[in-house]
């Protein structure tokens, strides 16, 4: 199946991004699925690099780097990131500047979409 998550929420703070990673990893743990994963509002953060997050507490742009690693695409909204002064060549390596057209066109491939 080919999956959609859609997530909004900062990469800290809330726990929201952070489960719909883990759920976006597992469903790729599936065989056969795909999943393309698009960052809205703050969750565009979360693709950012250079996150410093104590030990033993989660990394989100690690855990966005793993999905990538495992053939997940992740856009990032461009307004999003344009409104948070976030540069292209801040967003890590795999991830990618999106746009709505390609929020729609991954939502008509997609066979589940999930908003988070």
């Amino acid at each position: 199946m080919k999956f959609l998550f859609v997530l909004h929420e900062p990469p800290y703070g809330s726990e929201r991004t952070y489960n719909g990673i883990r759920w976006a990893r597992q469903m790729l743990e599936e065989d056969g699925n795909e999943v393309k994963v698009f960052l809205f509002g703050d969750a565009v953060v979360s693709a950012t690099a250079g996150h410093k997050t104590p030990n033993g507490y989660y990394n989100v742009a690690s855990m966005i780097r793993g999905l990538v690693g495992k053939e997940a695409e992740v856009g990032c909204c461009g307004a999003c990131l344009d409104a948070r002064g976030i540069s292209e060549e801040s967003v890590a390596v795999g991830t990618h500047r999106s746009s709505m057209k390609e929020l729609a066109q991954w939502t008509t491939w997609a066979d589940r979409t999930i908003s988070v």
